[in-house]
């Protein structure tokens, strides 16, 4: 056993039981390095400790722990989705991890059959979040681009209605989706509930991959019209056959065995990697989507140790079976995968587990399959090929910027900067944004929006002084806390080494008051000031700590990176104000939670008033005026919006 290992360690090693399970090594912070899985515990974690790894990334890894965690499960299948569960959830340094995504989109179809009104008639639209079953769900997609192309080929070929139930009840003509054959408009009677109730039957068909079965009731119905000589609806039925004809010639969707499929593809280059994700659903390919892994340098050392000596993988193999375990924890899977590596029995196994389905994965595909897979491998390519070149001037970016600022680091990585800007409409619903650049990339996890209140309407510089005393004040307090005590707060819990403030002297002026207030250095801030016109490029850098004003030149690398973090905090604040605004004038917030007012009685009040701003305004005597709203209701309301 190490001897570098304090013996309570080397005692609990010892002392593991020969069965499935998982570990988990934390060195002296608490800090998660690594998590694994074992079909044999003792023997798997042993290991670390009686071999001598060396100066390579295992043996750094391992003269850093301290403690030790394990987890005895049934079967290594257990073991594998367990695993990969830790490592998404706690980000350990030494595992291969791809970080959640948002949830993948759908197509919708809204509506129900036998109903009255709007909900007797399907709605097809974009969806993203949990399903519900109520309503039928196509997909998911790769992306939303690929759900509005579907949703305009359920427009073109079958004119599905995808506008909202409360126009389609308003309509009194058709709108110009009807105009342009898009729509068949049910809204105005011009198709019947059962016509339109076929319509949305060979649409989910289609979706389904039976076009082919589409196109011959299509053909029948249209013949069988003809012969009865009804021409104009046997015309109908031909150019909704031609249309379906087009899209079948256009996307080859002539294969019928494939229904649904994932093919994945792995490049690995300069330490970085790339899986492409292709999707076919119902026979049709939908486009991919790229996934970048991080921590793949620190744990290719560390994962080629997990199978010991006998089963060395390559890299691509590691990669890709991270991202087939850790991806389809949560997201839906087809039986079929088509993969660029061939993957190990275990880890198919666990997958069919958790299906309900065995999944069948293919390596050296044939025909069409191989051409779905070689398109894979070339786009994984070209986005890492992308991801390179992009990380590489972001570099350059930031030590560019580094320099234009006399600032020293010994790592470039390192470098933390935080932008702060404030949004609002006249006042109205002001947010601030706080964005963060660091690690050579936007960090959209740790942005933060702040909502202002207690101040002037369209006062920007108590805004501004609002934001930054809730963002630095408690820190500012630790982080000085830790700095008499000697220690360095690391990622999120420090001070930024940076702070860009979207404005000039005046916006400045206020963040130099709020640090001298906390105590914190005043070299810290940077004013981003707009130049003449406003326009983009003439830009100058102002400080707090009396320092000139500073033109970095339109073609700097420098005021590359500024602009590009001012204008990513300017969205965001924008973005969230917008939101906030829509929310107050459409009706969000305490009107939806009171007693008694339900959507046709809101409905009224916000008709009436126009909107929640309006009927706060609104007297006791208006509001009772409304119809359905009794004189005690109408108390309620004013209590609640007062």
């Amino acid at each position: 056993m190490s001897a570098t290992h304090s013996e309570p360690l080397l005692h609990q090693v010892a002392g593991l039981p020969p069965l499935p399970g998982v570990y988990r090594y934390f060195d002296a912070d608490g800090q998660l390095l690594y998590v694994g899985k074992a079909i044999n515990l003792k023997k798997r974690v042993s290991s670390y400790f009686q071999k001598n790894h060396g100066g390579t990334r295992i043996g750094h890894m391992v003269s850093k722990i301290v403690r030790l965690e394990t987890t005895v499960v049934r079967s290594e299948a257990e073991a594998l989705l367990l695993e990969n569960n830790l490592i998404k959830t706690l980000n350990p340094k030494y595992n291969i991890l791809f970080r959640d995504d948002k949830s993948y989109p759908y197509l919708k179809m809204s509506g129900v059959s036998g109903q009255t009104g709007p909900a007797a008639f399907t709605r097809v639209s974009y969806y993203r979040g949990a399903v519900e079953k109520k309503h039928r769900y196509f997909g998911p997609y790769p992306s939303a681009w690929a759900v509005k192309e579907a949703i305009l080929l359920m427009q073109k070929v079958f004119r599905l209605r995808t506008c909202e139930d409360s126009v389609f009840s308003n309509r009194t003509r058709p709108c110009l989706l009807y105009q342009i054959k898009r729509c068949s408009a049910p809204c105005v009677g011009h198709i019947s509930a059962q016509g339109y109730a076929s319509d949305v039957a060979n649409a989910e068909k289609f979706l389904r991959g039976d076009a082919q079965d589409v196109m011959l009731t299509l053909e029948s119905r249209m013949l069988a019209h003809a012969d009865k000589l009804e021409f104009e609806l046997a015309a109908e039925l031909r150019n909704q056959v031609a249309a379906l004809s087009g899209v079948l010639h256009q996307q080859s969707m002539d294969n019928v065995e494939d229904r649904d499929v994932d093919i994945l593809a792995v490049k690995v280059q300069g330490g970085k990697a790339c899986v492409n994700l292709a999707m076919v659903r119902g026979g049709r390919h939908l486009g991919d989507r790229p996934y970048f892994p991080v921590h793949v340098d620190d744990a290719l050392g560390v994962e080629e140790e997990e199978g010991g000596e006998a089963d060395k993988k390559s890299v691509e193999l590691q990669v890709l079976e991270a991202f087939l375990a850790q991806h389809y924890l949560h997201v839906p899977m087809p039986a079929t995968l088509i993969l660029s590596e061939k993957v190990g029995k275990p880890l198919l196994q666990a997958l069919s587990a958790q299906l309900g389905v065995n999944v069948h994965a293919v390596h050296q595909p044939r025909e069409h399959r191989r051409a779905w897979l070689d398109m894979a491998q070339t786009n994984a390519g070209l986005q890492l090929a992308r991801l390179l070149a992009e990380e590489g001037s972001q570099r350059a970016r930031t030590r560019a910027l580094v320099e234009a600022l006399d600032l020293t680091f010994e790592n470039l990585d390192d470098v933390r900067i935080e932008c702060f800007d404030i949004s609002h409409t006249a006042g109205e619903s002001a947010q601030g944004s706080c964005v963060v650049f660091c690690n050579h990339a936007m960090q959209n996890a740790q942005y933060r929006r702040f909502n202002i209140e207690g101040i002037t309407p369209g006062d920007d510089y108590a805004a501004m002084r609002q934001v930054l005393t809730r963002r630095y004040g408690k820190l500012a307090q630790a982080w000085n806390e830790a700095k008499r005590a000697g220690q360095t707060p690391v990622g999120a819990a420090r001070m930024p080494d940076l702070v860009l403030v979207d404005g000039g002297k005046g916006q400045v002026g206020v963040a130099r008051e709020v640090f001298e207030s906390l105590g914190l250095d005043l070299a810290l801030i940077v004013g981003v000031e707009k130049g003449e016109g406003r326009r983009v490029g003439l830009e100058e850098l102002v400080f707090a700590d009396g320092r000139e004003k500073v033109y970095l030149g339109s073609d700097s690398a420098a005021l590359m990176l500024v602009a590009q973090i001012r204008d990513e905090a300017h969205r965001f604040a924008i973005t969230g104000m917008r939101a906030q605004r829509a929310k107050v004038r459409m009706g969000g917030g305490k009107l939806e939670e009171i007693a008694g007012i339900g959507p046709k009685r809101r409905a009224k009040l916000l008709q009436r008033f126009g909107g929640v701003r309006g009927v706060a305004l609104a007297s006791l005597e208006d509001l009772a005026s409304v119809d359905g709203i009794s004189h005690e209701l109408a108390e309620e309301i004013y209590r609640a919006l007062h």
